[in-house]
């Protein structure tokens, strides 16, 4: 098997030995296991994955209430007070 030597910052390193899961664990292994997010949600993406676990749920958030939240984020009201 390959291998490739890198260079770590010591927080790094001490953050990727406190994530084995066993002392003969390999720093490979906790590599594979870990998940990076591909790139970061935006707030209109994060809205929509919400809104869709709601959905999805029992009991979390009824169809009508969130029918009612869409329509007040296409028309919000705005404040005759400039402050």
């Amino acid at each position: 098997m390959a291998t490739k030597t890198i260079t770590l910052e010591l927080d790094a390193y001490e953050k990727l030995r406190r994530a084995k899961r066993a002392p003969r664990e390999s720093f490979s292994a906790v590599v594979r296991r870990a998940v990076w997010q591909e790139e970061p949600l935006t707030a209109a993406a994060l809205l929509a994955q919400l809104t869709e676990q709601m959905r999805t749920a029992t009991g979390l958030i009824s169809e009508d209430v969130l029918d009612r939240l869409d329509k007040a984020q296409r028309k919000p009201r705005v404040s005759a007070s400039k402050w």
